[in-house]
């Protein structure tokens, strides 16, 4: 299993834990806001193991019917990982709506708090990690997760804030109130990791820091071209696929424009981690003079 996979494994195994802790606390209190919030982490654990899924599968080699790899797998994943998020808020709305018609006093607050604060400290440090390693593995699954279980941090301090505000002022509907108030917040998370999963499923082009990234790669290193044009970039998963075409002078040899494609595609693999590059050479006469200009340095 590789990293990503650990970290997939990880989470169902965190998940399951911070589950326990808090259907003990809501057990102790009877708060709603406590239920909901347990609640959500029953749907973290199905999106963890949606995570674990998809970067196994996305980690497969290309095949005959895959022909482009199975990257992919990490989008569908973030995808019902959103699903899932929204579906939380729904379920928390739902039980909030239920507390403020039949409003109850919560038993054993402090214990109940307690147990809380412990299952949101487990819980805010894996979501760092998954977050801070889904980026730096290119995952969209892990990213998501770890978003996922963020949106679950807020929750449970929200949750926290609305059973101290309860006892302290005897307001027994600040309860639910609160866990409205994040379940709005829940929802916005939710739309968040849909739309970013979309985007990857319709081949929305990379943020233009990396695209620019990638036009500087193609000039500084095409010496021997005079432009290039038609520049496609796409992301899937952890895989980045750049296509484009290069001209080249008539006289140039085959060899040799094979030997400034492959300093190219090195070039541009070293500013964006995975990528895989196709380049279309052309001939002078197919120059568009609107492309990507190549820099020399030995020109004036």
């Amino acid at each position: 299993m590789n990293h990503a996979g650990k970290l997939a494994l990880g989470s169902l195994i965190v998940g399951a834990v911070v589950l326990g802790i808090k259907v003990l606390a809501w057990h102790l209190t009877g708060s709603v806001a406590l239920f909901s919030d347990a609640l959500e982490t029953v749907l973290n654990l199905a999106s963890s193991g949606a995570a674990l899924f998809a970067v196994m599968l996305a980690a497969r080699p290309a095949d005959q019917n895959h022909t482009y790899g199975h990257h992919k797998a990490e989008l569908l994943s973030a995808a019902l990982i959103g699903l899932l998020i929204l579906g939380a808020a729904a379920m928390i709305l739902r039980e909030a709506w239920h507390g403020f018609q039949t409003p109850r006093e919560i038993e054993a607050p402090f214990a109940g708090l307690a147990l809380s604060f412990v299952a949101t400290a487990i819980n805010a440090v894996w979501a760092t990690l998954l977050i801070r390693r889904g980026r730096a593995l290119r995952s969209r699954a892990l990213s998501a997760d770890g978003k996922h279980l963020m949106a679950d941090v807020v929750t449970s301090a929200g949750v926290a804030l609305g059973i101290v505000l309860a006892v302290v002022t005897g307001i027994a509907w600040l309860d639910p109130a609160l866990a409205l108030l994040v379940a709005l917040n829940i929802l916005w998370t939710g739309w968040q990791v849909m739309r970013d999963a979309l985007g990857g499923l319709m081949d929305a082009a990379l943020p233009e820091d990396q695209m620019e990234a990638i036009r500087q790669a193609i000039a500084d290193n095409a010496q021997g071209a005079h432009e290039a044009h038609d520049l496609r970039v796409r992301q899937a998963g952890a895989a980045t696929f750049v296509d484009f075409h290069l001209v080249v002078p008539g006289e140039t040899t085959v060899s040799d424009a094979h030997d400034v494609c492959d300093r190219i595609e090195e070039a541009i693999e070293d500013a964006i981690p995975g990528s895989e590059v196709t380049i279309h050479v052309e001939p002078e006469n197919h120059r568009e003079f609107t492309g990507i200009t190549v820099t020399d340095p030995d020109r004036p």
